[in-house]
């Protein structure tokens, strides 16, 4: 580690000594709490355990699970030893999951008891895993978690720098494939003073852990949220009558939101007496409607953002009423510009496409360095997404481009190409265009038009269960529409915009 490098257990050293006795998370499901001081001591024993069965400087450490203390423990121990985490979407299909996982060939795997079977069975398909470990306490036939916090608290020192990887995110399936996103204890680093600065969080906060740290958003909240001295409420999974429940008893300040989550909260909260307006902030993407909801029954304020995996979740951030619809403006630590497809920069009020530079920007995508050229082409990350900057420099959204269309069901980041290519693996199937559509619960719903075989019968129902055996559930279409013939273009392709125009309008 050289003089000006700062790490992610950097931080967790720094947080022991100026708020070693304070609270720095709360596991729900078993009441556990640890200081800030006990987590730097539980972060040092399995960073110890994880060095005794050779794990170094890049390997990767894989992790498939609900949200808990030791999968935070994790992270700590790896950027600790210099080590990679990469984090599974646990709501992807098998075959989904096994590609993220042997893309990176990690050499140890942590798994929880939910998918301790389904894992059992691959062995095999997971050559470079050397190592098997439950997550959590679980018995089964992997090695306990507790085992590798059994020494004394130490390890051999290991040269970390602040450009060195710490974790790594698939994204959505673009081409045919995930890509995993390589983040920087730099970038991490970024975002938490970043997201500090503009809630002005502090040792006095406490931050609902409710989105999954398999997410650059539920990581990043709860760095950042680590980064301040404030306390953080782990919930496995969200209920929300629990959450409503939680907000009043532990004072909860703070949390990052993906609709439906806040107005599944409020529905609670309309229905208990419970005071939950101590949640002064909260970040995410929602309806204007849960929105203002939120504020008028806690005085609370609304974020906006704009970001992606690739930028630590965030370039811009503003608060709702101050620009009502935007993404608000460009972070202190980033710089954001608009191009057009030449990449010159385009005026105030024009479309273009989002390009960012800055600490928060991702290293590059993991073994694919065409693709990282490609993106960073011209000293820029080039995110695929579309917007405009009004006079005052606020961000307006104005989707994917074409070769990048991309829709978002509730947070997660799902490309049509992905669900047409599993909706045409049914045998009554001849063409499917799938398109994003208004969604009152998820902001953004998955629909897919198609057109039937002659002779083939299917209805939505059968096709929606076909396609969730194949994919992730939540990738699978919400709303079916049966065509006997599409608009077409000059090249005889599916007019996929007339399609959008024609069947993308609000569902009934």
């Amino acid at each position: 580690m050289g003089l000006y490098d700062f790490t992610f257990y950097d931080l967790i050293q720094r947080n022991a000594t100026n708020f070693g006795k304070r609270p720095a998370w709360f596991e729900v499901d078993d009441q556990r709490t640890l200081t800030f001081s006990e987590v730097k001591e539980q972060v040092n024993r399995l960073a110890g355990g994880l060095q005794q069965l050779g794990i170094q400087k890049g390997d990767r450490i894989c992790a498939v699970g609900k949200n808990s203390l030791e999968f935070f423990l994790l992270y700590g121990a790896a950027a600790a030893l210099g080590a990679i985490v990469v984090p599974i979407n646990w709501r992807l299909s098998v075959e989904e999951a096994l590609f993220n996982l042997n893309d990176c060939e990690p050499k140890i795997l942590f798994v929880d008891a939910d998918f301790q079977e389904m894992t059992q069975d691959r062995k095999d398909k997971l050559p470079s895993v050397e190592h098997f470990f439950n997550l959590k306490p679980s018995g089964g036939d992997f090695a306990e978690f507790a085992t590798l916090l059994d020494n004394p608290a130490e390890f051999d020192a290991v040269d970390v720098a602040t450009d060195d990887g710490l974790v790594i995110i698939h994204t959505a399936a673009v081409a045919g494939r995930p890509r995993g996103a390589l983040l920087t204890h730099g970038n991490v680093i970024s975002a938490n003073i970043s997201l500090n600065l503009l809630f002005d969080l502090s040792v006095e906060d406490v931050h609902l852990n409710l989105l999954p740290l398999f997410h650059v958003a539920g990581l990043f909240m709860a760095t950042g949220s680590f980064h301040a001295g404030a306390l953080s409420i782990n919930m496995n999974r969200f209920d929300a009558q629990q959450a409503v429940d939680l907000i009043a008893e532990k004072k909860v300040t703070v949390l990052y939101d993906f609709s439906p989550i806040l107005s599944s909260i409020l529905d609670a909260h309309e229905k208990s007496d419970k005071d939950i307006t101590s949640l002064k902030t909260v970040k995410g993407i929602e309806n204007p409607e849960t929105i203002e909801r939120y504020q008028k029954v806690t005085g609370g304020t609304f974020f906006c953002v704009y970001g992606q995996t690739e930028t630590s979740a965030m370039a811009t951030l503003g608060r709702y009423n101050d620009r009502p619809g935007s993404a608000g403006q460009i972070l202190e630590l980033a710089d954001v510009r608009l191009v057009d497809g030449s990449d010159n920069p385009v005026g105030t009020g024009e479309i273009g496409e989002i390009a960012v530079k800055g600490p928060m920007v991702f290293k590059g995508y993991w073994n694919l360095p065409q693709d990282t050229e490609y993106t960073f082409r011209g000293g820029w990350h080039h995110t695929g997404d579309l917007g405009r900057f009004d006079e005052d420099g606020f961000l307006w959204y104005e989707g994917r481009k074409a070769e990048k269309e991309l829709i978002k069901p509730g947070g997660e980041n799902v490309y049509p190409a992905e669900v047409e290519r599993a909706i045409l693996e049914h045998p009554a199937i001849e063409k499917a265009v799938v398109i994003g559509v208004p969604d009152p619960m998820w902001k953004e719903g998955i629909k897919a038009v198609c057109i039937l075989k002659p002779g083939q019968e299917l209805d939505a129902r059968g096709l929606i269960a076909f396609v969730s055996q194949h994919i992730a559930s939540y990738k699978k279409p919400r709303y079916v529409e049966f065509l006997t013939e599409f608009p077409l273009l000059k090249d005889g392709s599916p007019d996929r915009a007339k399609i959008k125009e024609l069947y993308g309008g609000p569902q009934e």
